[in-house]
């Protein structure tokens, strides 16, 4: 079945599919987006490890602090 008039030109058609693509695609990214951005402003969930309860010794303290200095953001956005 084919569409009346005007409607059943294919680059009426063409056209009308891209609007409809570009159209989800713009609505998928900006609520991929929002919600991203909602997600950021809520705290995390404190995770229980099983080497939190064990102390730790002298050496392995020094080791997680070195590890961590590297981590740790230096100027705005960028690891060390």
């Amino acid at each position: 079945m084919s569409l009346p008039g005007q409607f059943s030109d294919p680059r009426v058609l063409t056209l009308f599919g891209l609007l409809a693509v570009s159209t989800v695609v713009w609505l998928s990214l900006g609520l991929r987006a929002r919600t991203r951005r909602e997600r950021a402003h809520a705290p995390l969930e404190r995770v229980w490890h099983p080497q939190e309860s064990v102390p730790l010794t002298p050496a392995e303290e020094h080791a997680f602090g070195q590890v961590v200095s590297r981590l740790s953001q230096g100027s705005p956005g960028r690891l060390r």
